[in-house]
């Protein structure tokens, strides 16, 4: 099941229907990232300037390289702390797309059952920007984790593939259900979100592939969603379209 979800997704990534939506996050992320790291450059440029005059009065000769080297330096350890963003910032900007994305494999792949209804654009920012704070210190806790040996590799997935599975999954479940409600089916079904979670960390994992981590999650659990609701009796006639306004009977 799991698989198939994947394998559903992976193809709806290169659909005619997606291709705007693609182009628009990749397009958005990248212009973010860049410029925040001129912002954070010329901060600490800013910032590194006084002390460099300070330690070196009268401004001597060589002054100028080591600005140069310092300014080198800086550059490349703020590239660094930016790819350890680059999920996070593509998770908030695609944040904003994700509605698209499961209107289209609803539309593609179940035209036949009533379609979901769009998160409202203050719940959808409130969403991208707790997400993004979850996956920011979970990545954290991950970074810290890279000095225990043995350790460094699972704690990546394990905290990642948590994060990734609740949260995509219990967007996709808000389309058709309450909130509270969508809680308690991911929650019914927690060991199998997991495991879809995991593969969403592995898919993270791969650079420049990854880039397109929050489009196929999105899709990804919308199709797991729409198995699981079909297996589970018990959640399966709620899960409709203008549900989301219904009060939770579980």
């Amino acid at each position: 099941m799991i698989f198939d979800a994947a394998r559903l997704a992976f193809a709806n990534l290169f659909a005619t229907e997606t291709r705007t939506v693609f182009w628009k996050v990749i397009g958005l992320t990248l212009l973010a990232l860049v410029a925040l790291w001129f912002a954070l450059r010329e901060v600490f440029v800013w910032l590194a300037l006084p002390w460099i005059d300070a330690l070196m009065p009268g401004t001597p000769d060589w002054a100028g390289w080591l600005t140069f080297v310092v300014g080198l330096f800086a550059s490349l350890g703020l590239a660094l702390a930016l790819a350890l963003l680059l999920a996070p910032v593509t998770a908030l900007i695609a944040g904003f797309f994700l509605d698209d994305v499961a209107e289209v494999v609803e539309k593609r792949d179940y035209p036949a059952e009533a379609p979901g209804t769009p998160l409202p654009l203050v719940e959808a920012i409130t969403g991208s920007a707790k997400f993004l704070g979850v996956v920011v210190l979970g990545n954290i806790v991950a970074l810290f984790l890279l000095l225990v040996p043995g350790v460094n590799i699972v704690a990546f997935f394990l905290v990642n593939g948590y994060l990734l599975g609740r949260e995509f999954f219990e967007f996709a479940a808000m389309r058709h259900r309450p909130p509270a409600e969508a809680r308690l089916f991911r929650a019914k079904h927690r060991s199998t979100v997991f495991l879809a979670g995991l593969l969403l960390a592995a898919f993270l994992a791969v650079p420049l592939l990854n880039l397109l981590t929050p489009l196929f999650a999105a899709g990804m659990m919308v199709h797991l969603h729409k198995m699981l609701s079909t297996r589970d009796p018990d959640f399966a006639g709620t899960a409709t379209a203008g549900a989301r306004g219904l009060k939770s009977t579980a």
